[in-house]
């Protein structure tokens, strides 16, 4: 299905490339070790990792970092929700190989989340547009003050507005486009407000937009919608193992709120599941009409459509809407989703999915829960065990009452060219790298 919107609205950024100076980290008397491996910070960067893994910190206080690429010389670009210093992509690098960036550079004034390398181009996305620069031989964006215009005049009404991509191998561009919106009621966020039907928001948010990267300037008349039913997805990867799509959704909020007599606090704080999905091309996720219950496994009528917390979907409200493959606790708030394809990590990581997560703000008056990194086996293009706790330590604080207590919270996942880890964090601008030493 193909929606029409009228945006005459568009812009190149003008952009320019600066040094900004030497980053100040920690334990740089620290490179590497007999065999040619990167030694960790002493203190894994206060990380909690599986035995065999060390961590440590390539950059910090680069701003509000969100999703990250890792070229093949190993410079990490960095998209910031909010230009710092005028620039919105950052390029950290490591010069002397000790894995600590000594240079940080910097371009693009708009702010954003999607960032990607693919083939001989960057992908950066600003919460209306993406664009396109050329890469060189080092895989380093040139003329970044005149960068290609793939897709422009996306809707941003400010609730879950950043566009996060990923690219498939074919030549097309998958873009979230987020539910201005927390169940879409008429009036949202508002007790006792019914729900729309139908959901109007639908015809050019919560789904992902299909474009081709490598056309000019499209929007939604030359877009396709992929897929819908997704109140909001950050966390998105192409898995190549099984050439297809999958996302990491955000689900739903306030269920005691704004349905007291229906939901008490606790159930509230722990409902629905943020889930995982594989995406084919028309599929259906069933927001807003549906929830997840993770407790029950199964799809739940939303309460804004009749439901009561335990009836099922019905005819025309989420009834054919997809199960996802895993369903995480509640308001964790998964914000990265990689498919492991190095060669670095033991076998049990191959093609297997590390998802981010960026915090919860809403489980009061529960502690707050996420602010890790989870990781989930899969084989064949299946999960293949359980999820797991893989990386934590982020918050620096125990427990997490407020998420303004955490001092940081994961948001991206990118793989380096030796098969290392990197993680970006959005509260304190702390680039951290994730490498296997064990034997």
């Amino acid at each position: 299905m193909k929606k029409q919107f009228s945006s005459s609205w568009w812009y190149i950024p003008v952009v320019t490339a600066f040094t900004l100076g030497t980053l100040s980290c920690s334990d740089k008397e620290d490179k590497k070790n007999d065999n040619g491996d990167i030694i960790p910070d002493k203190n894994n960067a206060a990380l909690t990792l599986p035995e065999g893994f060390g961590a440590l910190i390539v950059a910090d206080s680069v701003g509000e970092a969100r999703h990250l690429a890792v070229n093949k010389n190993g410079d990490v670009l960095v998209k910031l929700n909010k230009p710092k210093d005028g620039k919105g992509i950052l390029i950290l690098s490591d010069k002397d190989g000790d894995g600590k960036a000594e240079s940080k550079t910097g371009f693009g004034n708009y702010g954003g989340t999607g960032i990607t390398l693919k083939g001989n181009y960057l992908y950066a996305s600003s919460n209306t547009s993406v664009f396109r620069y050329a890469l060189d031989e080092n895989e380093l964006p040139e003329n970044t003050n005149t960068p290609d215009t793939i897709v422009h005049g996306l809707i941003d009404r400010r609730q879950h507005n950043s566009k996060s991509i990923t690219l498939d191998d074919n030549n097309n561009l998958y873009v979230n486009i987020g539910a201005y919106s927390n169940a879409c009621q008429e009036r949202d966020r508002t007790k006792d407000s019914p729900g729309m039907y139908p959901c109007t928001i639908l015809d050019s948010a919560g789904g992902i937009w299909k474009f081709r990267a490598n056309a000019m300037k499209q929007s939604y008349g030359e877009g396709a919608r992929y897929a819908t039913g997704l109140r909001n997805v950050v966390g998105l990867d192409w898995n190549k193992e099984d050439n297809t799509l999958y996302v990491m959704q955000h689900g739903r909020d306030n269920l005691h709120d704004l349905f007291p007599d229906l939901y008490d606090a606790q159930a509230s704080a722990d409902l629905p599941a943020e889930t995982l999905y594989k995406i084919e091309e028309g599929d259906d996720a069933g927001w807003p009409y549906i929830y997840y219950d993770q407790n029950q496994g199964k799809k739940i009528l939303s309460p804004e459509y009749g439901g009561d917390g335990q009836k099922e979907p019905e005819e025309g409200k989420g009834k054919n809407a997809i199960d996802p493959l895993v369903a995480f606790p509640a308001h964790m708030a998964p914000n990265g989703l990689l498919f492991y394809t190095g060669s670095m990590f033991p076998e049990k990581y191959k093609n297997g999915a590390f998802v981010a997560f960026h915090g919860s703000w809403n489980r009061a008056p529960e502690e707050q829960e996420g602010f890790m990194v989870a990781f989930v086996p899969f084989k064949g293009g299946k999960p293949a065990g359980e999820w797991e706790v893989f990386a934590k330590g982020f918050a620096g604080v125990d427990p997490v009452l407020s998420p303004g207590d955490a001092k940081h919270r994961p948001c991206g996942l990118a793989q380096g060219p030796d098969g290392s880890l990197y993680v970006s964090d959005d509260a304190g601008g702390t680039i951290y790298r994730i490498v296997y030493n064990g034997k």
